[in-house]
C-alpha cells in the first residue's frame, strides 16, 4: 500500500538501528584508561549515548577534568572507534527486523531522515557498512549544530523535507531522542532494545516503548493509514 499523504520517518541510529553497544562501551574503557582515569561501567555509558561526544565524555569523566584533557579525551575516543571500527572481524550488526521495516517503509513512499549524535563520518562508515544510505532522504548529526535533546536535529530534517510535526515522527532508544522528539512537537516511539530501559523512555515522554520490530511496524503503519 502506497501513502498518500507525507510521512516522515526521524530515526536514531545506535541502538535503534545498529547494535552497537559492545563497541561504544569498548571504545569508552580504551579512551579512559589511555588518558589515565578510570572507565566508566555500561550502566553510565549507556545513559549518555545520543549526547554529542564532548557532552557525553564530559558527564563521565571527572568534574576537574579541564578542558584540555577533556579535548584529549574526545579525541582518544574517536581514535580507538576508528580502530575498533577497521579491525577484522569488528562486530555492529544490524537489529533482527531493522532492514525489512526500512525497506517496507521505503517502499510504502515514507520520507526518512537520520537524527543522531554520531558525527557524518560514522554515519557513512555505518551506511557503507550495511549498505543503507539510500533509505535516507536526509541526514542530521551532531557536526551540524546543537545536539540532543535540542530540537534542531528534528526541526532541520522536518523543514529539508517539508514536513510538519503532525507528518513526522521519531524513534529511538534514548531518553534523549524522546526529549527532543517532544521538543520538536512530533510522536515520540522508544525502543528498548537498545541503551534505554522501557520506564525510562516513558518518564522521557514517549508516546510508545515498542518491545521488538513488529509492533513498531504496527504503530507505524496505523500512523500512516488510519
Amino acid at each position: 500500500m502506497k501513502l498518500t499523504e507525507l510521512r516522515l520517518a526521524i530515526w536514531d541510529v545506535d541502538g535503534t538501528l545498529v547494535d552497537s553497544r559492545d563497541v561504544i562501551q569498548a571504545c569508552m574503557e580504551t579512551a579512559f584508561r589511555g588518558a589515565g582515569l578510570p572507565p566508566p561501567d555500561y550502566d553510565a555509558t549507556r545513559r549518555i549515548v545520543g549526547l554529542s561526544l564532548t557532552e557525553a565524555l564530559s558527564t563521565l569523566a571527572p568534574p576537574d577534568i579541564g578542558l584540555d584533557r577533556l579535548a584529549a579525551l574526545v579525541e582518544a575516543y574517536k581514535q580507538s572507534f576508528v580502530i575498533h571500527r577497521t579491525t577484522p572481524g569488528h562486530h555492529e550488526p544490524l537489529y533482527a527486523g531493522a532492514l525489512e521495516l526500512l525497506d517496507q517503509l521505503k517502499s510504502e513512499g515514507w520520507l526518512m531522515a537520520v537524527a543522531t549524535g554520531k558525527s557524518h563520518r560514522g554515519v557513512e562508515a555505518l551506511f557503507e557498512k550495511h549498505k543503507l544510505r539510500h533509505f535516507f532522504d536526509t541526514v542530521w548529526c551532531a557536526d551540524d549544530g546543537p545536539g540532543k535533546p535540542h530540537p534542531f536535529m528534528v526541526e532541520q530534517a522536518m523543514g529539508a523535507l517539508g514536513c510538519a510535526p503532525q507528518e513526522s515522527l521519531m524513534i529511538g532508544d534514548a531518553i534523549h531522542d524522546m526529549a527532543m522528539g517532544k521538543a520538536a512537537g512530533v510522536r515520540a516511539l522508544g525502543v528498548s532494545w537498545g541503551f534505554g530501559k522501557a520506564e525510562e523512555l516513558t518518564a522521557a515522554g514517549a508516546d510508545e516503548v515498542h518491545h521488538e520490530f513488529m509492533t513498531l511496524t504496527e504503530s507505524l503503519r496505523t500512523f500512516a493509514f488510519a
